[in-house]
């Protein structure tokens, strides 16, 4: 019997010891999710007005000790009363005279647990089945070795928030950058000095392409060691302009478009993902309406005839010269996208105008994002050497099954396999 114990001893030690230099072999990896991709929270001091009875400071009932409670994602919202009240604390305001954009007044909001993963998991740990986001991709992670907190980490943030064009503050999108670098570089002295894996979906992508392209060369090469954008929107959707025409759900049932449409519309970050005139032709109509149609150069003329002139300004001044080009920043990149989905292209509105969900001409792409727009970049650095860049493309993977669809989650891991093999 002392045999088998010692046996089983050895076999015990020699698995951790494997496993330990399994863990040691891996380059640290920061996930980076998407719009609407992690948990937010909020707290209303006095200043804060509700717009209704049902909006009222009691509202949720549900608080911590200090007064804070989930804000996204909470089921309520599915409820017209609840959904305003949601709306309403949602809204981004822009201040012409500061030129950036805060919360509404009476409302703080917080991005609970950066540098984890947790609040990338599911958007409500109390409704894992409906809520789950980078759940599978994380499980994935876990069975090759990453640990969170270890050599694996999120960087969850507020997702309202974008960024602006140089010359122009972004406080909350600016100190994102800030954290998320900081981050990089403590998983990376953690790790024995190994360069990070950064791993994106969706809007993740974008500002992880500015974070890399607002720091140095020196400081890109010693702390990244490859980037890994999922579902990168390049060049924003027709998708975003459903959203600021008629409003959108989400896909979350029984909500009403209407209803969130004007908080939708004061989003910093839906403003970046509109159609860019650098990717979307002048000669393509995206929205034909009774008496015109708007291209992709026409974004403003749009704003102004939905009936939201004041976000003109922040997108001429703002936006269009930080979409206007994309830098190559000499870090490796593998892009991973869906395609053959049938993809919001061209949208036709009738005689209800814009507070009627329009007829939708559909085209290639991933479901959301347009396939022009997710391979732009390939196409902007294909001349460019120094620029190493690798594209996948997943037939039939959605902008979101790609976070969980099987084929997809074997793909992303041969990848970081294959970086961690280097």
């Amino acid at each position: 019997m002392k045999g088998i114990y010692l046996n089983f001893a050895v076999l015990s030690l020699a698995m951790l010891l494997c496993l330990c230099q399994a863990k040691t072999h891996l380059h640290p990896l920061i996930l980076v999710p998407g719009t609407g991709g992690n948990q937010l929270e909020a707290r209303l001091t006095a200043e804060y007005k509700p717009p209704s009875l049902f909006c009222n400071r009691w509202y949720p009932l549900k608080k911590d000790k200090n007064g804070w409670f989930r804000l996204w994602f909470d089921l309520s919202i599915i409820l017209s009363p609840f959904t305003r009240c949601f709306a309403d604390r949602m809204m981004l305001y822009y201040d012409p005279y500061l030129d950036d954009y805060y919360n509404a007044p009476g409302v703080e909001t917080r991005v609970p647990n950066f540098g984890s993963i947790q609040s990338l998991l599911y958007l409500n740990p109390h409704l894992k089945h409906i809520t789950a986001y980078m759940e599978p991709l994380a499980r994935s992670l876990e069975q090759i070795g990453y640990v969170d907190g270890e050599n694996l980490f999120g960087a969850p943030y507020d997702f309202r928030y974008g960024l602006a064009a140089e010359g122009h503050p972004s406080a909350v999108g600016s100190k994102f950058l800030s954290d998320l670098k900081h981050l990089i570089e403590n998983a990376s002295s953690s790790n024995g000095g190994k360069p990070v894996i950064l791993l994106s979906h969706s809007l993740g992508g974008l500002f992880v392409l500015q974070l890399l392209n607002r720091n140095s060369p020196s400081w890109r090469q010693k702390y990244v060691k490859h980037f890994i954008a999922l579902s990168a929107p390049w060049g924003g959707t027709v998708q975003e302009m459903i959203t600021f025409a008629s409003g959108y759900t989400l896909g979350i049932p029984f909500a009403d478009p209407l209803i969130v449409r004007n908080e939708q519309r004061s989003s910093e970050s839906n403003l970046w993902l509109l159609p860019s005139p650098k990717v979307f032709s002048q000669k393509k109509p995206l929205v034909i309406a009774q008496n015109a149609s708007y291209s992709a150069h026409d974004i403003e003329q749009f704003l102004e005839d939905i009936g939201a002139p004041e976000r003109v300004k922040p997108y001429k001044s703002r936006i269009l010269p930080l979409v206007g080009k994309f830098v190559a920043p000499e870090v490796p990149i593998t892009c991973i996208v869906g395609t053959g989905v049938e993809t919001p292209e061209t949208l036709l509105y009738g005689e209800c105008g814009f507070d009627e969900q329009p007829e939708i001409i559909y085209g290639d792409g991933d479901g959301t994002a347009n396939i022009i727009s997710l391979l732009s970049v390939e196409l902007e650095w294909a001349d460019n050497r120094n620029q190493t860049l690798k594209v996948i493309k997943l037939p039939g993977v959605s902008h979101t099954d790609i976070l969980r669809d099987d084929a997809a989650l074997g793909e992303i891991l041969g990848q970081i396999n294959s970086i961690n093999s280097v």
